[in-house]
């Protein structure tokens, strides 16, 4: 899962995506954490046809049984295969409220070797190898205070299971066995990872059918990442 993330320059995310000057937020964070303000791409809601829209909005999706829009427990992450079980994001997905998060760069806490675990993390940072932004998966959704009648735009980033990858499978704590204390076998970590949509896969994640969007739900290779310790 993912807490930490850079969005790129403003003139990069219209030059990547071709969304044009439309935000109706011109702010947003540089470094976005948790109920931080992010950006996201989204299918324009206001267009019968197809067409993209920049948003500005809260990264954690706000669901909409909530009673205020900061929640407890930030829905920054959503795992993507529990996308149909869990009633804060079947509806959004089955909607298709997808969105594509433009990240410059994304942080992750490598925790050392499988078998020799250092005591303390050490911050990772990942950046595109080609030197493109990233463009992550995630939903969406909007809230409306009933109290005030104020809408609140919101997302969650997408993750998957990353068991295995060479690079995205060694981050984050290792998950222990409850009797013996000790790491449980990598293929029972459940490590995860973001999901890459590649540009030429846009139009197929915000516009398609959610069984031409589930095509897209895949760990990225790892020749497509460019990794090193945080500084």
């Amino acid at each position: 899962m993912c807490n930490r993330y850079t969005s790129p320059q403003e003139l990069d995310i219209e030059r990547a995506w071709h969304v044009g000057r439309q935000s109706p937020n011109r702010w947003w964070d540089t470094t976005v954490f948790p109920r931080g303000t992010g950006v996201f791409i989204r299918r324009a809601r206001d267009n019968a046809g197809y067409s993209r829209e920049l948003v500005a909005g809260q990264w954690g999706l706000i669901p909409f049984y909530a009673k205020e829009p900061r929640q407890r427990f930030p829905m920054n992450n959503a795992r993507s295969e529990e996308l149909l079980d869990k009633v804060s994001f079947r509806d959004v997905w089955q909607r298709g409220q997808r969105c594509i998060i433009p990240a410059a760069s994304f942080d992750e806490p490598f925790w050392g070797p499988y078998d020799q675990p250092f005591e303390r993390c050490e911050w990772w940072r990942f950046m595109r190898a080609d030197g493109d932004p990233w463009g992550l998966a995630g939903i969406w959704t909007q809230w409306e205070d009933r109290k005030t009648g104020t809408v609140y735009e919101s997302y969650s980033m997408l993750t998957i299971n990353a068991d295995g990858h060479e690079l995205m499978g060694k981050m984050h704590k290792n998950e222990l066995d409850p009797a013996t204390k000790k790491p449980l076998p990598l293929a029972q970590q459940d490590k995860r990872s973001v999901i890459a949509i590649d540009i030429d896969d846009v139009d197929q994640w915000l516009a398609g059918t959610v069984a031409e969007a589930s095509e897209l739900l895949r760990v990225p290779p790892a020749a497509l990442f460019s990794a090193s310790p945080a500084t």
